[in-house]
């Protein structure tokens, strides 16, 4: 008997590789890039289940490609990547790799907190460049986050943890925004639920866990920023385009808010202008989930997505509901 055809669109770890590979003829791009629309629509009429990735745009014109494709797992906790509801109406069930990066993301998103309320990488750039001359009472001063407030613009997994750190491990307020309202968390971490410009207004810290929706798409811009405290900071390790870059520029350059520090960008992996020039803004490469623990289960979770659906007698983890 045959087997099924799975085409990867781009080498991810071993875990779920080798997995796939035990059931299935596995055929991987071959080059560490992001495939280009001439080479995914060949893998796509080739395969039978398709394994991509959040740089890919799998739309209409790629799900439309083969009437023969069984699922879609995407190799990320989104899925704005993909035409979701054009993939549904053509019976093609869509996978993607919640909870298992959660801690992985939020440690992330602390290490950038203190990153840019402690000035670390200024400081880093100002030692290694010789500037040290001795210490000196008001060089390079930051911000402490104990007792201050911590603004979750999104409660789910990654925001929850967050939020938990900042209250057992910094002591820090937690105000949060949601679409709905978490009692249980609130009572155990006394935290409130509050308006998106009560949020921003009252935080020293507004961090950013909410998936890239038409909705969310520029939920934090020039009127947002304007709401903030010229002393807080921005965090976002979710989606770039839910902030927008251009007004956050000017926002940082003009000091109207203290900082932000980013893993996530408008149009990745381009920077707007000026970004990169700016002393209060801490830049990471989209890393946040980048451990070896979350990148090996994230495989392992999208290969099952695939055999769960291609064989009965596997589960699939994680399949988007419609």
């Amino acid at each position: 008997m045959q087997k099924p055809k799975v085409f990867v669109t781009r080498k991810i770890p071993d875990k779920g590789l080798n997995l796939l590979k035990k059931h299935c003829e596995v055929k991987i791009h071959p080059h560490d890039h992001v495939i280009s629309k001439k080479e995914l629509l060949a893998g796509v009429k080739w395969c039978d289940a398709l394994l991509c990735l959040l740089t890919d745009k799998i739309d209409k014109s790629i799900i439309n490609a083969n009437p023969n494709l069984k699922i879609i797992s995407n190799y990320a906790v989104g899925y704005n990547n993909i035409d979701v509801k054009h993939a549904a109406s053509k019976k093609i069930p869509v996978g993607n790799t919640p909870g298992v990066l959660t801690d992985a993301v939020a440690e992330h998103t602390f290490a950038l907190m203190l990153a840019i309320t402690k000035r670390i990488t200024e400081s880093d750039q100002f030692t290694k460049k010789g500037k040290y001359k001795g210490w000196a009472p008001m060089l390079l001063l930051g911000t402490e986050l104990k007792g201050k407030t911590l603004g979750v613009v999104g409660l789910g997994r990654i925001g929850a943890e967050v939020a938990e750190k900042a209250v057992m491990g910094m002591e820090m307020n937690v105000l949060y925004h949601n679409i709905h309202k978490k009692p249980k968390f609130e009572k155990k971490y006394n935290a409130k639920k509050v308006s998106l410009s009560t949020l921003l207004k009252k935080s020293d810290v507004v961090t950013i866990h909410v998936p890239l929706i038409p909705s969310t798409h520029h939920l934090i811009g020039k009127k947002e920023l304007a709401l903030m405290k010229k002393t807080a900071y921005l965090v976002n390790t979710s989606r770039g385009p839910i902030i927008d870059e251009k007004a956050l520029v000017t926002a940082l350059k003009n000091k109207q808010i203290q900082g932000a520090a980013l893993d996530v960008y408008e149009n990745e992996p381009k920077l707007s202008p000026g970004l990169n020039k700016l002393d209060n803004v801490v830049l990471t490469p989209h890393t946040a989930s980048a451990t070896i623990e979350a990148r090996q289960a994230m495989s392992e979770i999208a290969a099952k997505n695939i055999l769960g659906v291609l064989f009965k007698r596997f589960k699939s983890p994680s399949l988007v509901k419609v």
